[in-house]
């Protein structure tokens, strides 16, 4: 046992520091970044945020409606091959720049990966999805993917510290998602003892990951645009989202009603929830990690994005950032005892 003395922060405990600019509006802002990844030689183009793929959040319909901003949606991975088939024949084109197909690490994962590809091998996306990233047969499972799919963009995770995003980078991923338990319907911390403060992780991460030429995406954690800004400016490339992108039109998740108000069901994939949806119930070994919850509808998803892109161009102009790429360079974060003044927590 050892105890490592330095603190290690989240979002809540840091704001950052304004810096003099000559940006006259927000609308001079370009959110826009290139990426070249380290495996595959495609060169992507977009806005850096991306949906979660959570079946209440990752959704065809919430990619149709991201993809129209040059936002990104990793897809749950729970839609057979024919809705991918189905999905494939209506989708309007370039859909295939922002879209991630999704599998586990079973062979039976495998194998339904393989059929959606060949039937759809315009897709460029492999995102490689377990809670734990951690695990030697992990690392394999992206090594055998990169050898099956060598022109492809691998996305894996999830993992928290610098040794393991330097090893999946070198097993064949391009990019690494970090996070453990930061996610507003995750349990893993309380269940578990297991996590690591998602600010903290992103800076030890990015710094690991920049080293190699492969880079991460920020996984959980974001509550309000302002903690987007964080995750960016602490040297994430992407910031992936499920709480803030739940309980609008194109997210899944079934409608109810409470005294007259709409609210739709968002849940952890980890989830008693998730599990009987999806495998049949928790298995006698494990324990559920995730909450489920009641959200208040939200209707259409362009209201959020433009809340959330909106901010994020704010936070630019406050540190003289004309381009996101620019932001982490601007970024001075000081610690705080408080964010904001809450005397009143509700608003008309």
């Amino acid at each position: 046992m050892r105890i490592e003395y330095d603190i290690k922060l989240g979002f809540k405990d840091v704001m950052i520091r304004p810096k003099r600019s000559t940006l006259k509006s927000r609308s001079q802002v370009d959110l826009n970044r290139e990426f070249k990844f380290m495996h595959s030689d495609y060169v992507w183009k977009g806005i850096p945020i991306m949906a979660a793929n959570m079946d209440t959040v990752g959704t065809f319909e919430m990619a149709l409606a991201l993809s129209n901003q040059k936002l990104f949606t990793a897809i749950h991975k729970h839609y057979s091959i024919t809705d991918w088939n189905v999905f494939s024949s209506q989708a309007p084109e370039g859909i295939e720049n922002y879209i991630a197909i999704s599998t586990g690490i079973g062979k039976q994962d495998s194998e339904k990966l393989a059929a959606i590809l060949e039937f759809n091998p315009q897709y460029k996306f492999i995102c490689i999805d377990v809670a734990n990233g951690y695990s030697e047969y992990f690392a394999d499972f992206v090594k055998q993917t990169r050898g099956q799919y060598p022109d492809k963009v691998i996305i894996a995770g999830n993992v928290v510290t610098g040794e393991m995003v330097e090893e999946l980078l070198l097993s064949g991923a391009d990019v690494v998602k970090v996070g453990i338990g930061p996610g507003s319907v995750c349990t893993t911390r309380v269940k578990t003892g297991v996590g690591y403060p998602q600010l903290s992780a992103i800076i030890e991460c990015a710094d690991a990951a920049h080293g190699l030429g492969g880079q991460i995406i920020s996984d959980g954690g974001c509550t309000n645009p302002g903690d987007i800004a964080k995750a960016f400016g602490a040297g994430a490339d992407f910031v992936m989202l499920g709480g803030m992108l739940a309980g609008h039109d194109e997210s899944g998740g079934e409608l109810v009603e409470h005294n007259g108000k709409p609210f739709k069901k968002f849940y952890g994939m980890s989830s008693q929830t998730a599990m009987e949806k999806h495998v049949g119930g928790v298995a006698e070994y494990r324990a559920s990690e995730g909450k489920t919850v009641e959200v208040p509808y939200r209707g259409d998803v362009d209201t959020t994005l433009q809340d959330i892109l909106g901010g994020l161009r704010s936070t630019c102009t406050y540190v003289g950032a004309q381009r996101l790429k620019e932001l982490t360079k601007r970024t001075t974060f000081i610690r705080v005892a408080e964010q904001e003044n809450q005397v009143y927590k509700t608003s008309l």
